[in-house]
């Protein structure tokens, strides 16, 4: 028999039940049942933010205390611990001493517990804290900041001789290829911990070499000749390599990771080209939360997650607003989903943060730059909310250094507020930039978007543009006959997507477009739409069981699979006696069927609409060859009230409102620029902007509006700025409405 190597292969073993957990800062050597007596037992991921942190209004943060009790898997070797996320910050204690301090709640870190345990035992105990701060992003954004221990947490057991487990949470392995016609050189190097000799590396059925150490590195270069090529959605094909380090010809550690072979390159009139060819990046969004669990998913809700996208065909993910779970990206890798990553600098710029935001972009390259799906590192997002000065843009250009130090390999990226002046400095700073435009929901009309990108492609023919973020809430409890912008519609919603997937195929230039979301997500700061705590510009529900309209207006743009879809399905009671049904479908025809009787067929792509004569109940059917889709309409009297959203009682109370709009005076159906006009009313225009700015909570505070976006706000009348805004109440709007009445024009 042959005996154990003196010195085997790493272990790794997962720790996720017996944990203790308490909502308080525990002092670092409670002992773990006192923990249990302060809180309780949870297994982890974890939040403790799973309920309040989407139910609206304040959500607990600050500091709670984890503790587990571990021991060493092996005598004579080194024992760490990793932890896949923790937000934000975390305090790592054995037995009552620090070993590390962590801060940034999106990327792994590990941390060598050997040396303090006793008798190869310990108390871990883990101090986590969410609280705000000025040194640790993200402090301000549309979205909860979950804390909690809410990723998986391992140990890893190793021999005296490892690869590096301390170099920013990567895998102490980097493989680089690079294409050279149909043969792909591909660059392998290792940093080794301790005595080890050399370094065997391979790629799986292509080559293997052993190099030596020297000074704790092994570099080696290979080739796969008539490589095949990782080409996204068509042939996400994916090798495998391997480091195997060698004491005396025996393996004692070994790290795996697969990797692509691609180019790529953005161009500024034929957008994203993956190897040579046009590939339109035509994607969406991706918070990590679902509903009732927070940001402490499972595996199986990830792939949910990545099957909603390829369901609807999209080509790309934008992974907002910060670094993803790992198996996240071996998911994408493996589907052939091209991905924008990107660090949690959002908002608005923190001076004190500056070297948290470099610590968090080391962390999300050196621990990511294997995976073939991801073609970009994102900087930041809409930074700029409360200015951008110097500093910023210096800030930046040491950003955008440092991605090109640790991968020259990739490009960066910026998600540009709508509000930053295309002629900023800071809009240039990283290789390929977007905006995040919402005209036709926040401020102007679905048309605005086309002018918008229409006028920069003019006047900076050279220079490509994305849309990194684009959207409208929907809450699919709402209906409409006659959907208008600001009512929180599935209706509008759809109509709102059916226009931007129309505008997309006119402009190939857009070299990446991205839904503003997959799903609805928490954001605790929101109290609109039906709804507190919560994001509603998803294509799909929170908990991921309600795909709305809108999912479909996609599905029919993006997707191979056949398929029709009847809109409005959750319309059933209708009051009209001609009624519009829509049908999206990526068939060139539609035939639709009123109670088992042909109705009308249409031809077209996409978008197939009809209009339907109703008097009783009704089952209509959609049919395009053996596909079929249908559902049930009522005629009533009156549309229920369940389907008018209840804050849209401002835009209908305009309706059949008489307010007085004396001749020669302002009205709040006047326009903002004619008011400003006038000394007086232009201090009324001032207040109503800020007081809708604080009632965006903290993504609203400090705004600053340009000259290009103010021209667009100030076309707008006052009514129709409030209309949608929402949640006003009418009696303020009376009053304000008075308020301009005195006001002469």
């Amino acid at each position: 028999m042959t005996p154990p190597p003196a010195n085997p292969p790493r272990l790794i073993r997962p720790i996720l039940d017996g944990w203790a957990f308490a909502p308080v800062a525990l002092p670092p050597d409670t002992a773990w049942q006192d923990v249990v007596a302060a809180g309780g037992e949870v297994t982890v991921p974890h939040t403790w933010n799973a309920v309040d942190g989407q139910a609206g209004g304040d959500y607990r943060r600050g500091r709670s205390t984890y503790a587990r009790q571990v021991r060493a898997e092996r005598a004579g070797a080194r024992t760490w611990v990793e932890f896949d996320g923790v937000n934000s910050s975390a305090e790592v204690y054995v037995n009552g001493r620090m070993l590390t301090a962590h801060h940034g709640g999106y990327s792994t870190f590990r941390v060598d517990i050997t040396d303090h345990l006793v008798d190869g035992r310990g108390t871990l105990l883990v101090i986590v804290d969410n609280a705000a701060n000025d040194r640790v992003y993200p402090q301000q954004a549309d979205f909860t900041f979950y804390g909690g221990i809410y990723r998986d947490v391992r140990l890893i057991t190793v021999g005296s001789a490892h690869f590096a487990l301390d170099d920013r949470g990567g895998p102490g392995f980097v493989v680089v290829p690079a294409l050279a016609g149909e043969r792909a050189d591909v660059a392998l190097h290792a940093e080794v911990h301790g005595p080890g000799h050399a370094v065997r590396f391979l790629i799986e059925g292509e080559s293997s070499t052993t190099v030596p150490v020297i000074d704790g590195v092994a570099r080696a270069e290979s080739s796969i000749d008539g490589v095949r090529r990782w080409h996204g959605l068509r042939d996400p094909h994916l090798y495998t390599a391997r480091a195997e380090l060698l004491v005396d010809d025996e393996v004692v550690d070994a790290v795996q990771l697969r990797f692509g072979c691609r180019e790529f390159a953005v161009d500024p009139q034929r957008g994203f080209l993956l190897n040579g060819e046009e590939y339109p990046l035509r994607g969406v969004s991706r918070h990590q939360d679902h509903e009732a669990v927070g940001n402490a998913i499972t595996d199986a809700m990830m792939r949910t997650d990545l099957e909603l996208v390829r369901e609807i065909g999209a080509t790309s993910l934008r992974l907002a607003h910060y670094q993803h779970d790992q198996r996240f990206y071996d998911l994408c890798d493996e589907a052939g989903i091209v991905v924008w990553a990107e660090i949690p600098q959002i908002t608005v710029f923190l001076p004190e943060a500056t070297g948290n935001a470099r610590d968090q972009l080391a962390e999300l390259i050196v621990q990511n730059r294997h995976h073939a799906s991801i073609i970009c590192w994102g900087l930041s997002n809409e930074i700029t909310l409360a200015g951008a000065g110097p500093e910023v843009v210096a800030a930046h250009r040491e950003l955008n250094d440092l991605a090109h130090e640790l991968d020259p390999t990739r490009l960066t990226a910026m998600a540009h507020l709508f509000l930053l002046e295309t002629d900023h400095p800071l809009v240039t700073v990283a290789d390929v930039m977007a905006y995040n435009l919402y005209f036709g929901w926040y401020v102007g009309e679905v048309e605005d978007n086309d002018t918008w990108l229409d006028d920069f492609h003019a006047a900076h023919p050279g220079v490509a543009i994305g849309l990194s973020e684009y959207g409208a809430d929907a809450n699919p409890q709402y209906q409409s006959a006659d959907p208008v912008k600001g009512d929180y519609s599935e209706g509008y919603q759809a109509l709102y997507h059916e226009h931007m997937a129309a505008m997309f195929d006119e402009r190939p230039w857009l070299w990446a477009t991205y839904v503003w979301n997959l799903a609805d997500f928490g954001s605790a700061g929101r109290d609109e739409g039906g709804v507190s705590g919560r994001n509603q510009k998803g294509l799909v529900s929170f908990d991921r069981r309600v795909k709305k309209d809108a999912f479909y207006v996609y599905k029919a743009a993006w997707s191979t699979e056949p398929f029709v879809h009847i809109a409005g399905r959750r319309r059933t009671e209708r009051a009209e006696a001609v009624t519009e049904v829509i049908v999206y479908s990526n068939q060139s025809s539609v035939t639709l069927l009123v109670d088992g009787v042909e109705c009308a067929t249409r031809e077209g792509g996409r978008v197939f609409r009809f209009h339907v004569p109703i008097s009783g109940e009704h089952e209509v059917s959609a049919r395009s060859g053996e596909l079929a889709d249908r559902i049930t309409l009522r005629k009533v009297r009156d549309a229920p009230p369940a389907s008018v959203m209840p804050t849209t009682t401002i835009a209908n109370w305009f309706e059949g409102a008489e307010l007085p709009s004396p001749s020669g005076f302002f009205s709040i159906r006047d326009a903002l620029g004619d008011i400003r006009q006038s000394e007086d009313g232009a201090r009324v225009v001032s207040s109503v902007l800020e007081a809708l700015a604080v009632s965006r909570g903290d993504v609203g505070r400090g705004v600053q509006i340009p000259p290009a976006m103010q021209a667009i706000v100030d076309r707008m009348s006052v009514e129709k700025l409030l209309a949608q805004a929402g949640g006003v109440p009418v009696e303020q709007i009376a009053a304000l409405n008075a308020q301009l009445n005195r006001i002469a024009k």
